[in-house]
Parts: C-alpha cells; structure tokens; sequence
C-alpha cells in the first residue's frame, strides 16, 4: 500500500515537471509542508488535463483530508428557533455534507489562483481537486463570456462532502455604503443559487456569506438581506425541492448577526 507520504512526492513530482520555472523547487519533508506546496500547485495550476492515475491519486489524498478534518451532517447542525428550514453553522464550509454548498466566485469562474489564499473560492476548489477548475472552464469556454454579477453556475463537487458547487458571484461594493443595485444584486446572488439547487431537485443548500470579504459588502447588511431573500424564496415557492438552508459563517461577527436575525439569542 503507498504511504501519505510517498502519494504526496509522487504528485509534487507530477505537477512539478509541468512547468520550468519550477525545476529549483524542492519537496519538503514533512507532511504539512508537502500539503501546503501541493494546494499552491494546485491554485496555480491551469485547467489542463492531468493523466489518470495522477488524478486519483490526487483524489486519495484529498479523501484522507476529508477524512482528517471530519464530515458535518445535517442532523449535528440545530434549526433556527423562529425558522425551522433554516439553520447556521460556523466552520470550514468544505465539511458540510450537503446537496450543494455555494461559492462566492468571481466573474472568470476558475477558482483563485493566489497560492493558498485564504478566500472561499481557494479553499473549495482545494478542497474539490483539480477536476472542479476543468469543468468550470467547459462551462465557461461554452458560455463564451464572464459570468454576470447575480448569476449561478453548478458544478459537480468532487472530493467535497457536498455533491455540487453552486457558484455565483457577488457585487464589489466601490464606495463606502452598497447601492441599491448592489443590494439587489446581492439579493439576486441568492434567489439564483436556490433556483438552480430547485432546478436539481436538491433538498439542501450551504451558503457563504457571499460579498463580505475582499468584495467589501458590509457584514451586518449583507445578512439581513442573505435571511430575508431565503425566506421570501421559500415562501414564494411552496413548492420548492429545498427543505433546509444553511447559513455558513467563518468569523464570529457573522455568526453573532446571524444568531440575531435566526433567533439563536
């Protein structure tokens, strides 16, 4: 059976060979540094095809680290008090083992190319594999376009717990207070995510806090209009395939809003 650590030198040599200007990088010896070095080969990598048995190795280690940091089910995650459909969790959003989790992408659809940028977008994509970068760029190849602030595309989600990635993106707010177009951009960022999940016929959905990081949408705005869009979807669709929103935060001031405006507190 391959050693963690043979896998690892076998796919930093992989990836490594692809490129010139990476022959003076050598493969450090502990576990941790591999990992890290094989995330920014990965976030720098184009979507190029990969040979096979690259591939699932690739697909080994990122199950191992999936299995390291732990699965989250629906049933561990409590229901709002007020909002029986709607529930909040803080953490690593590529934990969740839902039907689709939501990416706060940006308009070229490919991923963040930062080397181990601590964005959302890096960490799904990292999180998913080299597959998830491919498949965005067919959709965007036939697309022809960037992709429209508001919008969602779906993607399959790989490695992740989550079966698909809904990706959409947010409004960059340029001045000290979002317009009433990025507001209702925003909004539209939402309502489009959940009608693509209901175009699946998906039960679940994990979003983001889309906007509110290097995109400068304010936190406390940002999740009254996340809560009022998902209710008014839900009640306007009785219909709807969805039984159960998550709202996923990362920082603590996100998560005291939302426990405000889901009744946690």
């Amino acid at each position: 059976m391959t050693s963690e650590n043979e896998r690892l030198d076998t796919l930093l040599r992989a990836l490594l060979r692809e490129r010139p200007e990476y022959s003076r990088i050598n493969i450090p010896a502990s576990t941790e540094e591999k990992r890290d070095l094989l995330r920014a080969l990965m976030n720098v990598r184009p979507p190029e095809p990969i040979d096979k048995n690259i591939m699932e190795l690739q697909d080994e280690e990122l199950a191992e680290q999936r299995r390291e940091k732990g699965v989250v089910n629906l049933d561990t995650i409590p229901q709002s008090p007020l909002y029986p459909r709607l529930r909040l969790w803080q953490g690593d959003i590529t934990r969740l083992a839902v039907d689709a989790i939501v990416n706060a992408a940006n308009s070229r659809m490919l991923g963040c190319f930062v080397p181990l940028h601590k964005c959302i977008d890096n960490a799904i994509h990292s999180a998913a594999g080299m597959e998830l970068r491919q498949e965005c760029e067919e959709i965007m190849n036939e697309q022809g376009h960037d992709e429209p602030t508001g919008h969602a595309k779906i993607t399959r989600g790989y490695n992740l717990p989550a079966k698909w990635v809904i990706h959409t993106v947010g409004p960059i707010v340029y001045g000290p207070e979002p317009t009433e177009e990025d507001c209702r951009l925003l909004a539209d960022c939402y309502r489009n995510c959940m009608a693509l999940a209901d175009s699946r016929q998906l039960t679940s959905i994990a979003f983001c806090c889309i906007s509110t990081g290097e995109f400068r949408f304010p936190q406390a705005k940002a999740a009254k209009i996340a809560v009022d869009t998902v209710l008014a979807y839900l009640h306007e669709h009785a219909d709807t395939s969805l039984q159960t929103v998550v709202f996923n935060v990362f920082k603590d001031s996100d998560l005291s809003l939302y426990k405000n405006l889901l009744g946690y507190e």
